[in-house]
């Protein structure tokens, strides 16, 4: 009879701690995606819009580091002047940022 009250006081502590791992687990996964994946995914969304509202006149700077400013807004690229009479077709998705507001040279 002792014998089988140690074993099920073992067993209920087995069971405890693979609750406890478990809910750890789960605390981690939700952690996680509140602090990274979360603000992640809102970052991507907020530069898709931005890169769907693309509109002719915008100062822009695409995904190699160059200014410019967008001469030609397309379907799937836009044609961005980097110096006077030079333009370069690039795809929407390399145009990183807005610096209309940023005074450059």
């Amino acid at each position: 009879m002792i014998t089988s009250f140690i074993t099920l006081q073992a067993a209920q502590q087995g069971a405890n701690q693979s609750l406890m791992t478990f809910l750890m687990f789960g605390l981690i996964i939700v952690v996680f995606y509140f602090f990274m994946i979360r603000p992640q995914m809102k970052r991507q969304k907020e530069l898709r819009k931005f890169q769907e509202s693309l509109k002719k006149g915008d100062k822009v700077i695409i995904a190699g580091g160059v200014y410019g400013k967008v001469a030609e807004v397309k379907d799937e690229y836009v044609l961005v002047e980097i110096a006077n009479n030079v333009e370069v077709k690039v795809a929407k998705s390399t145009v990183i940022r807005d610096v209309t507001d940023i005074q450059t040279r």
